[in-house]
């Protein structure tokens, strides 16, 4: 008999939960175990995850599953408001059944964020849930409001609030049950062991998993701490998870539930009825650019393109034949055509064009992007790209099919204007900015482990100032690489507890944030594709896909960088039209000053964008351009 786990927290819950969607990004291998890759070792069919009140790790687990031949269960934990003043919110778990469930799952996420953050967190009204249950399975277990009705032994409430749920799910609601070794988990099993046999609804069974194997449990606890700001020694500190809640094999599950097989068998038919097919990008979704009546977006570009050469043959002098202007711009823009990307060309540069007209500085481009006559042509750029040989391959390559992605830089007191233009333009459901997730990098994986083990600030900050400071160091290289630390890990214990603990951790997701730059712009409303989440205040409204997750499931990011940079510019020519009466035009100012060159030689650039670092710094003095 085989068995599915359907409960299971990752990561990316945040809160708790060790286990790994993606292996760390560590030098030399030696990833550890995944999800995905435990799973496969175990033999299981099919697995779930349901973290707590967000599918962060969605895209990223769906995929991994899928590349070891698991079928991917999408899942989530949401918690229901609480009934009375003295109750607790409800748990229930919730679980994809194909597409109008992922819909209705999405919805019910974006909600709880926007109109149901209470009790420190997201909770969802049960009004909601009758609305939005199509496609869904519910789990109601030790969590929930029957659990404690029962508990208390009010069993016509339980039976209540039972059909409660049962008329919002109908056949689709189950009676989940654990046997971790928690109090209140043999009482639980053996209540909805009775209601199942009363009402018909049936029982199954889930280990309510945290970590892949029994021997993280210290680390699931050490994480739990560093979350709750909490010492692991701590006596009044809750206990709510034991060792018992790792990714048990299939035969562990069976025989566990040896006396309820039913409850196993469950599993496998809740697995069968999960069918969500996520669909994979190309193609991309687009944003419906309107364009006027006789054209589509190939044939309004083209247009565009065309009358913006003509435009910019008057302010330039040609590097090349006209012709070769001609030839580059029809080869350009068949390829783009063929990518099927004009739509995204025709976006930034309509929110461009409105930055320029409504007084916010917007940068001359840069990167790839600056290779392309079609972006040059439509003032998307303002670089011819012939006179300098740039390879608009380097942007777009049909060999290579990849989203476009131009850097826009705005006057950073005044990009909000620009996306607020966006916003209103496209509808405020369809633009949104972008999550990103932080993780606990070495430095400060040490010192949070340091703590919640009982140490002071001092110890830990000595272990920590031996990690370098580089971007992407880790512990495992500082330990190969760093004599002390090493000496230390080898022959002090409280070190090397600290450090193994570090080890575990180092990694993981512990919070997330906004991407600094990107907006992503939809054809249809964006909880059609994925669900929204903002802090508790409701400010910060973002995806919860990531950047990459987002373009994996056909999105389009949208680059609305604020760089100062343009803002200081902007208050010299100002100052300078009001001191001297001189209104200077950047994008005239010569390349060829001689002056300029010595002070980019002299490496005296520190203010200067992208030539502030100390090693661009010393490049120019070597160099001497």
């Amino acid at each position: 008999m085989s068995f599915v786990h359907l409960r299971l927290h990752t990561e990316f819950s945040l809160t708790d939960g060790v286990v790994r969607v993606e292996p760390p990004k560590r030098k030399g291998g030696g990833a550890g175990a995944t999800l995905t890759s435990q799973a496969a070792k175990l033999g299981f069919p099919a697995i779930a995850i349901s973290d707590r009140n967000n599918v962060f790790a969605m895209v990223k687990f769906y995929k991994a599953a899928e590349a070891v031949g698991i079928k991917p269960i999408v899942g989530v934990d949401v918690w229901l408001e609480e009934r009375s003043a003295v109750d607790a919110p409800e748990r229930l778990t919730l679980l994809v059944q194909n597409e109008a469930g992922y819909r209705n799952l999405s919805k019910l996420l974006s909600l709880a964020y926007t109109d149901g953050q209470g009790k420190g967190q997201p909770l969802l009204s049960r009004g909601w849930v009758r609305e939005h249950a199509e496609g869904l399975i519910a789990l109601s277990g030790r969590d929930g409001g029957i659990f404690r009705a029962a508990q208390a032994d009010q069993v016509p409430q339980a039976l209540e609030l039972l059909e409660e749920l049962r008329s919002a799910f109908g056949d689709r609601l189950y009676l989940e049950i654990a046997r971790c070794g928690r109090s209140g988990d043999d009482d639980w099993v053996t209540a909805a062991c009775a209601l199942s046999r009363k009402t018909g609804v049936p029982v199954v069974a889930s280990n309510d998993v945290r970590f892949l194997e029994r021997g993280e449990f210290d680390a699931h606890e050490a994480r739990v701490c560093i979350a709750q700001g909490r010492v692991l020694n701590d006596d009044k500190r809750p206990r709510d998870y034991t060792p018992e809640q790792y990714l048990k094999s299939p035969e562990e599950m069976c025989a566990l539930f040896a006396d309820i097989p039913e409850a196993i068998e469950n599993t496998l038919q809740i697995a069968r009825r999960c069918s969500l097919t996520l669909k994979f990008a190309p193609p991309y979704h687009l944003p419906n650019f309107p364009v006027p009546e006789t054209y589509d977006t190939d044939s309004w570009l083209r247009e565009r393109s065309q009358e913006g050469l003509r435009a910019r043959f008057a302010q330039i002098t040609l590097a090349r034949p006209e012709e070769e202007y001609w030839q580059r711009l029809d080869y350009e823009l068949g390829v783009i055509q063929k990518m099927g990307f004009a739509g995204y060309f025709l976006v930034v540069a309509d929110f461009i064009e409105w930055a320029k007209t409504h007084g916010c500085p917007v940068g001359p481009g840069r990167g790839s992007g600056a290779g392309s006559l079609v972006a040059y042509a439509t003032g998307i750029t303002d670089l011819d790209p012939l006179p300098y040989n740039l390879l608009f391959e380097r942007f777009l390559n049909p060999e290579r099919v990849s989203m476009p992605d131009f850097d826009v830089d705005f006057c950073m007191d005044n990009r909000d204007r620009v996306i607020e233009y966006v916003t209103q333009k496209y509808g405020r459901p369809h633009v949104g900015q972008i999550i990103t997730y932080a993780t606990m990098a070495a430095r400060g994986v040490i010192r949070d482990v340091a703590r919640v083990l009982g140490h002071g600030y001092g110890f830990a900050d000595s272990i920590a100032k031996l990690v370098p400071g580089t971007p992407g160091a880790t512990l495992v290289d500082a330990i190969d690489s760093v004599p002390e630390l090493k000496s230390r890990y080898e022959n002090e214990e409280d070190t090397r507890a600290v450090l193994d603990m570090g080890l575990a951790l180092e990694g993981v997701t512990r919070g997330v944030g906004v991407h600094a730059g990107g907006v992503v712009i939809a054809p249809r409303a964006l909880t059609e594709y994925t669900p929204m989440f903002c802090d508790a205040d409701g400010a910060g409204m973002r995806t919860q896909f990531d950047m990459k997750d987002l373009e994996t499931v056909g999105l389009v990011k949208f680059d609305f960088l604020g760089l100062k940079t343009l803002t200081v510019i902007q208050e010299a020519v100002n100052t300078i039209a009001d001191t001297r009466g001189e209104r200077i035009e950047v994008l005239k100012l010569p390349l060829d000053d001689a002056e300029t060159y010595r002070l980019y030689a002299s490496g005296k650039t520190g203010a200067v964008f992208q030539m502030e670092s100390p090693g661009m710094q010393r490049a120019s003095t070597d160099l001497r351009p």
